[in-house]
């Protein structure tokens, strides 16, 4: 949840509030994207030396450099001051089936081959959202009506912590390489 200081109430909701900063900053991009590929451009057909059209280069520059700190003295202060809902967020992680491959990926590691894992996950989630259900919710005794080689530790693995632990790769969800992303960010920030 966002602070007061850095939203907006809805015109026609009261109860919404609109993320101005953070949708101000996200706006930001094109015009940060624009003064790079402007720079590309003026820069590609420079030979070695420098020639009058590198003149170019510092609009763009200095817009671009101007506008990221602009953005970083927003949103530094926004994220400081928000709060962070768990459950909403674990709701929100919870829904759309994100899961859904990892039971695909759960039948193949029992022996089941991919194409055949692939239609038995389908089936299922198809009869989760004819149930208007979480795959979390199905019972192991509607799941061994799909198959039977699924056991209990199917939830173990469908589960969205679960499912973000195992997206252990660099630019993932899990934990180990998240923090190793703010530690990164946290070097450059502070040592600049």
């Amino acid at each position: 949840e966002i602070d007061d200081a850095y939203s907006t109430g809805s015109s026609m909701m009261p109860q919404k509030k609109n993320p101005d900063a953070a949708e101000l900053i996200r706006g930001k991009t094109g015009r940060v994207y624009g003064d790079l590929l402007s720079l590309l451009t003026t820069m590609k057909g420079i030979p070695l030396a420098y020639n009058k059209d590198m003149q170019e280069d510092k609009e763009c520059l200095f817009d671009g450099v101007e506008a990221w700190i602009k953005c970083l003295t927003i949103i530094i202060p926004m994220i400081k001051t928000m709060k962070i809902k768990k459950d909403n967020m674990y709701k929100a992680a919870s829904g759309g089936f994100t899961n859904a491959t990892d039971l695909a990926d759960y039948l193949v590691k029992k022996g089941v081959a991919f194409r055949d894992a692939h239609k038995i996950t389908g089936e299922i989630v198809l009869d989760c959202i004819y149930k208007d259900i979480t795959l979390e919710e199905i019972s192991i005794n509607e799941y061994k009506k799909y198959c039977d080689l699924i056991e209990e530790d199917v939830y173990g693995e469908i589960s969205v912590l679960s499912c973000i632990r195992k997206r252990n790769i660099v630019g993932g969800p899990s934990g180990e390489y998240v923090k190793k992303h703010i530690d990164i960010m946290n070097t450059f920030l502070v040592d600049k």
